[in-house]
């Protein structure tokens, strides 16, 4: 054995030693004890195992769906009816955005010099610098409006509050919000899903995507594009 220098230090580890000790299927560590050469004192050091214990990766497979469903839009305002004493200014209202496609503050400014309903006619004005369009109103949406309108005859503002005041988009999300809870939908709901629900029944109905782009008011249509992208019916005719 070579001579070490007086101060020089000798790394020595019994490997052999530590496995005999450990029980079976046990991480090791090695335990290094480093002597001193004319010193009396031995000092422990502890080096970490080299086994890397690799942190297994998580794939999150739950597809969070933004939009809903006609028959969940169905079971939404059948809910609305029963739950407190405006159901149905609450179910017209889910149903005139579920229709046109209508963003929360869209619906909530929606004002009866918009609607001809002896033509049945909604003249839709667009935020976010929108398309305005003129949508049809199909035979219930019109005796629905026609009810809203005998229930408040001298407002300006289609859907108002319990206090005769416009209702604001933060209204809405927590009514649709609560309205979620009461039906027991498997998620939570806000409103632009029922935008969504629009856009998706539309596509799956196979309008064109260009008339869907004018109908929805968009500006670019790669925001129409992914309708029709993940319409779930645009296969359903392959291989027949």
């Amino acid at each position: 054995m070579p001579r070490s220098r007086p101060g020089a230090s000798i790394l020595h580890c019994d490997r052999d030693a530590l496995h005999a000790a450990a029980p079976p299927f046990t991480t090791v560590q090695k335990m290094c004890i480093t002597y001193t050469v004319g010193r009396a004192q031995a000092r422990f050091s502890r080096i970490k195992s080299t086994s890397k214990k690799r942190t297994p990766s998580i794939v999150n497979l739950t597809v969070k769906r933004r939009y809903l469903t006609e028959r969940e839009v169905e079971r939404l305002m059948d809910r609305a009816r029963k739950y407190g004493g405006y159901g149905h200014r609450d179910a017209t209202m889910i149903l005139v955005a579920y229709r046109h496609g209508l963003r929360a503050s869209e619906v909530c400014d929606l004002q009866w010099q918009q609607i001809e309903l002896s033509e049945g006619r909604l003249h839709v004005h667009r935020v976010k610098n929108g398309i305005p369009s003129v949508h049809p109103i199909r035979g219930d949406e019109v005796r629905a409006l026609r009810k809203v309108r005998r229930d408040y005859p001298k407002d300006a503002y289609v859907f108002v509050s319990e206090r005769g005041g416009q209702i604001s988009p933060i209204g809405f999300h927590r009514l649709i919000r609560r309205l979620g809870e009461a039906a027991n939908m498997p998620f939570p709901i806000h409103p632009h899903m029922l935008r969504h629900a629009c856009g998706f029944k539309l596509a799956n109905d196979g309008h064109d995507t260009r008339a869907l782009q004018h109908y929805l008011g968009h500006k670019n249509i790669q925001h129409t594009v992914r309708y029709t992208e993940l319409a779930p019916d645009r296969f359903k005719d392959f291989w027949r």
